[in-house]
């Protein structure tokens, strides 16, 4: 992550991942999940027509923007 320092070594211990918000009930939909790490998890679809440069060592997800709005209104972020 971008110069944030998570206190922790990577890899020595598993996060600790809670479901804020999500788009249905099942695990296959758009989920923004907050860590222990002080960081939030975003599932969402891996889009390939971004035409972006970004690392190797990253990714981007696509979620609907009604989720973010949800978790917003409900008070979660």
């Amino acid at each position: 992550m971008c110069g944030t320092d998570s206190g922790r070594e990577r890899g020595t211990q598993t996060m600790k991942v809670t479901k804020l918000v999500s788009t249905c009930d099942i695990k296959d939909c758009p989920t923004i999940y907050a860590t222990d790490r002080g960081t939030f998890l975003v599932q969402g679809e891996t889009p390939s027509d971004h035409g972006l440069q970004i690392p190797a060592h990253e990714t981007l997800v696509e979620i609907p923007m009604e989720l973010l709005q949800k978790a917003i209104r409900d008070n979660l972020i």
